[in-house]
């Protein structure tokens, strides 16, 4: 094995090099989507109760709501530039999470009403 490695190294380094950069990037993303994978195939971060520790972004994934509508509820632009707590956003804006978790709320309910979904 590292008789063939040598000989690739020697053949050609700059696209050993490439090769091997492309396989640790792969190598990462892969390790990125199992964990992420593993991580929201736990039935307990499904229709989590909305914590000032969460962004609008992972409020939506939990229950089932796509992002834009999340956004929209809050008055977000599309690009917030960045993932932003609701604790974060309630304190620039002024008002209490509780305020914000009942936009978010409402915005979840009219979303599985109108798709007929039961679930609470």
């Amino acid at each position: 094995m590292f008789a063939s490695l040598r000989r690739i190294w020697q053949a050609a380094p700059v696209a050993t090099v490439i090769l091997g950069g492309a396989l640790a990037v792969s190598l990462f993303f892969a390790v990125r989507l199992v964990a992420f994978w593993i991580y929201w195939a736990d039935p307990a971060h499904r229709d989590q109760a909305i914590e000032p520790w969460m962004t609008p972004g992972y409020v939506a994934h939990s229950w089932g709501l796509p992002r834009e509508i999340a956004f929209e509820a809050l008055d977000l632009p599309p690009a917030p530039g960045g993932p932003r707590s609701l604790q974060e956003l309630a304190a620039q804006r002024g008002v209490s999470v509780d305020v914000l978790a009942a936009d978010l709320q409402a915005a979840i309910d009219a979303f599985r009403a109108a798709r007929g979904d039961a679930r609470p």
